[in-house]
């Protein structure tokens, strides 16, 4: 089977849920906050630091065959309202995407090695 074909692909909830494991395990808090396409929903990843927003990243393709993640979303300084707003924007216009929580030091480290 060709590396690239669909089957060898993980999907969007095996990928989610070994994130979340992954973080749990290093002593970090992850959360599911909205289930998307099990098979492939894009995934958002919301950064909290001790509790507070700090970014927003989605997995996108990086046209060679592989993800990366690319921050999206408002500054940090616009506070949680407009963290809350965009993501509920997102969810409206995709129902099938995922939105995912961490508060863990170097989140966006974790979950580039996670799910790209």
């Amino acid at each position: 089977m060709a590396e690239d074909s669909p089957a060898a692909r993980l999907t969007s909830a095996m990928l989610v849920g070994a994130l979340v494991k992954r973080v749990n395990a290093a002593g970090g808090f992850a959360m599911i906050l909205a289930k998307g396409d099990a098979m492939s929903g894009v995934i958002l990843v919301q950064v909290m630091d001790k509790g507070r927003e700090s970014a927003i990243f989605e997995r996108v393709s990086n046209f060679r065959g592989g993800h990366a993640l690319m921050r999206c979303g408002p500054p940090a300084e616009e506070g949680p309202e407009a963290f809350a707003a965009y993501a509920e924007r997102r969810r409206r216009s995709d129902p099938d995407l995922w939105l995912v929580e961490l508060d863990i030091a170097d989140a966006e480290r974790f979950a580039a090695e996670t799910i790209c």
